[in-house]
């Protein structure tokens, strides 16, 4: 990559005032979620695919479940770009806390970040990476300010490996070549939904928790539950990969 002239101090100043970076997006005020009380629903079900993507465009949180026989787990996903400190508080308020950025591999590469180990044995292969912090403008790293701007720094097309110190405190997963088509994961999931919406291929997310003493697991009713409560759009993983089906016309099967 080559680096444009003063572009690390005008990264900065410009992702610290949340303002248009080559494809990060500006927030004009302060995001405040709207809790709508006592909805009631019927039956279970989805929300449209159409509606999902308008949302996520728009920089909202989608709630997005995997199959039931996978992890049965809803993640919290939002942009990268669109991921303001507020947004981030929130996040971190209602699901483990664990959060991560998912990307391109060619990005990842790109900014030099290596797989966290060199022999993965998660269950489920997530692919995960050296942790970062963006070295503008933060401090500690951890707090939901500091790790909204390590967000929205991955978003940017003007970073450089330099600007980032590992390890760190919000966590990059290299999502799998081919998206959704190859691989049923959230994090193939978080990229594809940049893809779709022509946002900057750095999607945020994290496992939705019970609001309980133990902080069990959110299942799909819990979810469901939860995206009524907070006016959010949820749809399934299964969902974007027959979207994406449909809209690009890849039947590659994939992996669970």
């Amino acid at each position: 990559m080559t680096q444009v002239a003063g572009s690390n101090m005008a990264t900065s100043t410009m992702l610290n005032g949340h303002s248009h970076l080559n494809g990060t997006h500006k927030s004009s005020s302060i995001w405040r979620p709207t809790e709508v009380r006592n909805h009631k629903r019927e039956t279970f079900a989805f929300d449209s695919m159409n509606d999902a993507l308008a949302a996520f465009e728009a920089g909202d949180f989608l709630v997005v479940m995997d199959d039931e026989n996978r992890e049965n787990e809803g993640d919290l996903i939002i942009s990268a770009a669109h991921c303001t400190t507020e947004k981030m508080a929130w996040m971190i308020k209602h699901t483990s806390g664990y959060i991560c950025v998912a990307l391109p591999g060619s990005r990842l590469e790109e900014l030099n970040v290596p797989m966290m180990v060199p022999q993965n044995e998660d269950r489920l292969r997530t692919a995960y990476t050296v942790t970062l912090d963006y070295k503008h403008g933060t401090t500690t790293g951890i707090s939901a300010h500091d790790r909204s701007l390590t967000a929205r720094a991955l978003a940017s097309p003007t970073v450089l490996p330099s600007d980032f110190i590992r390890p760190g405190h919000l966590v990059p997963l290299r999502a799998r070549d081919g998206g959704i088509t190859t691989r049923r994961g959230h994090t193939e999931a978080a990229v594809d939904l940049c893809l779709f919406t022509k946002l900057p291929q750095a999607g945020v997310l994290c496992e939705l928790v019970n609001d309980d003493a133990q902080g069990t697991m959110a299942r799909r009713d819990d979810c469901r539950a939860f995206a009524d409560r907070w006016g959010l759009k949820m749809i399934s993983v299964e969902m974007l990969a027959e979207w994406k089906r449909t809209h690009f016309g890849m039947t590659a099967s994939a992996v669970l």
